[in-house]
């Protein structure tokens, strides 16, 4: 199981980075982060080898600004540095696998 960065890269550190790698935004006290919980760290679990970027995101932080992150949570799935997909507050199962596929 790939655990989640305890540190927060710059975006160039995303660009330049190999393989595929989940960068989630989203805050601990957000109601819609919490539910959708279980289902990312169950989509994590079962995918060794794809790195997982977990960014408390809010006012002001560059990271999230530079992706357009607009509500939480959003998975930004990268392959090689591109974003490939994105899932903004995923419900389904179904949507966060399709998301993984493009960087499989």
């Amino acid at each position: 199981m790939t655990m989640p960065d305890s540190v927060v890269p710059v975006r160039s550190e995303l660009d330049a980075s190999q393989g595929p790698v989940v960068v989630e935004f989203g805050t601990n006290w957000c109601g819609y982060c919490k539910v959708a919980q279980p289902l990312i760290r169950e989509m994590i679990v079962q995918t060794p080898g794809v790195r997982h970027v977990r960014v408390e995101d809010g006012k002001s932080k560059r990271l999230g600004r530079s992706y357009q992150v607009k509500l939480w949570p959003t998975l930004i799935f990268l392959k090689n540095g591109r974003e490939q997909a994105r899932c903004v507050r995923p419900e389904t199962r179904q949507a966060l696998e399709a998301a993984l596929e493009r960087i499989l």
